[in-house]
């Protein structure tokens, strides 16, 4: 199987992590006094959510081409959240630092995914451009950790909206692909087979 009838299969995880993203970015910036620390704290839920998300994800698709890609990103995710959770008494300047390395290790598997992607599907530059956003905003955490606590707090709410909104507009065109392209049991899309068969027929006569 390649990675295009898994990404379109599970246009629900697309979907959720948006979903989720986008919950997170409009709690932040829609709470003014919001601290960096418990900021933070809901991080650590929301990469959890998102971690769990990708790795069932991946293990339900693990015969698919790039599924290990999901299952990383879910890890990643994974290992942040735990990281926030279990260590509170990490410095709030380490924990921003945990959360700019997520970001840019989660834009390089959505790089990663949309190479898989551009072949079958035209709306690759939505999970291209989340992961642009992912690593900008991964960068410059990473560059200025010690910024204000309401500046990081802005950041990270417009980063978390905006990658919630790409992610939830490529989970409806992925599941609209799905529904528009029929798939044979083997993974691949039975149109791409049908034409092959109607070339090997031209040819035989």
């Amino acid at each position: 199987m390649n990675a295009i009838p898994m990404l379109m299969r599970s246009w629900w995880i697309l979907a959720l992590r948006g979903a989720i993203a986008l919950l997170f970015g409009i709690f932040a910036l829609a709470m003014p006094g919001l601290t960096l620390f418990s900021l933070i704290a809901i991080f650590a839920i929301y990469a959890l959510l998102v971690g769990a998300v990708s790795v069932i994800g991946a293990l339900r698709n693990w015969r698919s081409e790039g599924w290990w890609a999901l299952l990383l990103l879910g890890l990643v995710s994974l290992a942040a959240g735990v990281l926030a959770t279990m260590r509170p008494t990490l410095t709030a300047l380490a924990l921003v630092i945990v959360i700019g390395v997520n970001a840019l290790v989660t834009g390089a598997l959505d790089i990663f995914l949309a190479a898989k992607l551009r072949h079958v599907m035209r709306d690759e530059w939505l999970l291209i451009l989340s992961a642009v956003v992912s690593i900008a905003f991964g960068a410059l955490i990473i560059a200025y950790p010690g910024a204000g606590a309401l500046a990081l707090v802005w950041l990270i709410g417009v980063y978390a909206l905006l990658t919630g909104v790409l992610y939830l507009v490529l989970a409806f065109r992925a599941n609209s692909k799905r529904r528009l392209t029929p798939v044979a049991p083997d993974g691949r899309p039975r149109l791409e087979r049908r034409t092959g068969e109607r070339r090997m027929t031209a040819a035989g006569h």
